[in-house]
């Protein structure tokens, strides 16, 4: 059985590191230009080059998306984006345009090719026309059932590779393709720039009643008319895996770091546990189900694998994120007798915090005393980036995150 690759997003260098610590096999990231993610940082030709010295050394292969619809005025700038992709030795190309991946081809020949999502793959005929066109990967569309994609496996060359969106925040348009932002905000969601219309409030006004809002109600629940729920599939690795997916792709490149790290980590004590002992009823042991909640999340789904979705995954209450849990700090180092840390959010002595750490069921601490930078014992951390020593017993490695449950 082919072990599938686990593929985490990386927005910036901070995301990356917290990818690579809590056990992605694969990161893709994006460059200044042709980044279907315009609020994040973004990698510098000089921080892509890092980035995949830091990734090759521990055998991390790193994907660079190329996944907007280049207008006219932009073309003349792709020859040397692929150039400098090539001399950074990035292992794939993430493109959905076919113009764009023949200009690859002229100026990174070395570089796989990785068809995104945004070109829309849903059957076996598109998958291999791809194929032959020179992709050695087809980024499933995340509107298609994991029946289809098995039939894809089937009618393709064993060697082109398919990935599939396994967890993360789903659009309202098909393959990401929604206009709205850009009619509404003049920001272009298909140039990495959505402003998410779609999880805002909606009223209806009637042209003689000016300032009289009716609700838009689906559902006794709400207005949230276009507002969908999160992916999660950490429960039904043996279904992905039988479906032949080889890549599980987080999609995230706009979230913390902290989400990189949790979210890479479940998946990874997920499918660990699956390997050892394959079977088509496999569910992950309830620490790892439990970790989808610790993180900022909407309610979750599971798209379109098992069915089409239609009131089960909408989210009716309000466009915003659920947040039960609070990051309170980042291990710098340790000695077995004191944690040392850089907070994040207020906590105080006596709180019971939670540690995250790779591969490894999460376990709690009790905060009986800690010092500020000055070396002065206190009983609350009241200010974010303070450099805080906690007396602690166990040693924690750096870049452990320590939580706490709100109450």
């Amino acid at each position: 059985m082919k072990r599938p690759e686990l593929l985490a997003p990386a927005g910036d260098m901070e995301r990356l590191a917290a990818a690579l610590m809590y056990g992605a096999d694969a990161v893709y990231l994006g460059g200044q230009l042709f980044n279907m993610r315009a609020a994040t940082e973004s990698f510098s030709p000089d921080d892509l080059a890092l980035a995949v010295n830091m990734c090759h050394k521990k055998n991390v292969k790193v994907y660079l998306v190329c996944n907007t619809l280049p207008r006219n005025a932009e073309v003349p700038f792709l020859p040397q984006f692929f150039e400098v992709a090539e001399s950074t030795g990035v292992d794939a190309l993430i493109l959905a345009d076919i113009g764009v991946m023949k200009l690859a081809q002229k100026y990174a020949p070395d570089i796989n090719i990785h068809m995104s999502t945004q070109t829309g793959i849903v059957n076996y005929e598109t998958a291999n026309a791809l194929h032959e066109l020179g992709a050695s990967r087809v980024i499933m569309a995340r509107e298609i059932s994991l029946d289809d994609i098995a039939e894809i496996r089937i009618k393709t060359p064993k060697e082109l590779e398919i990935e599939c969106f396994v967890h993360g925040a789903m659009c309202m348009s098909f393959s990401g393709r929604c206009m709205l932002s850009n009619y509404m905000t003049g920001r272009d969601a298909n140039r990495g720039d959505c402003a998410q219309p779609c999880r805002w409030k909606y009223h209806l006004v009637e042209e003689k009643r000016p300032g009289q809002y009716f609700e838009i109600t689906d559902s006794k629940k709400g207005t949230y008319i276009l507002n969908s729920q999160d992916m999660c599939m950490i429960e039904h690795i043996p279904e992905l895996v039988a479906a032949g997916v080889d890549s599980f792709k987080i999609e995230g490149r706009a979230k913390s770091a902290y989400y990189a790290a949790a979210v890479t980590n479940a998946y990874r004590a997920a499918i660990d546990e699956y390997l050892v002992a394959p079977s088509l009823d496999f569910k992950p042991s309830q620490w790892i189900i439990d970790e989808m909640k610790k993180i900022s999340y909407r309610d979750y789904c599971t798209g379109f694998y098992f069915s089409e979705p239609s009131e089960n995954a909408h989210v009716y209450y309000e466009g915003v994120y659920i947040r039960e849990w609070d990051i309170i700090a980042n291990v710098d180092s340790s000695d077995g007798e004191f944690l040392y840390v850089t907070q994040r959010n207020r906590f105080f002595k006596g709180d019971e915090l939670e540690v995250l750490i790779p591969s490894t069921k999460p376990f709690s601490i009790k905060v009986d005393k800690m010092w500020d930078g000055k070396g002065e014992e206190i009983d609350v951390a009241p200010n974010p980036m303070a450099k805080i020593k906690i007396a602690c017993d166990k040693e924690i490695p750096s870049g452990a995150v320590l939580r706490k449950e709100r109450v």
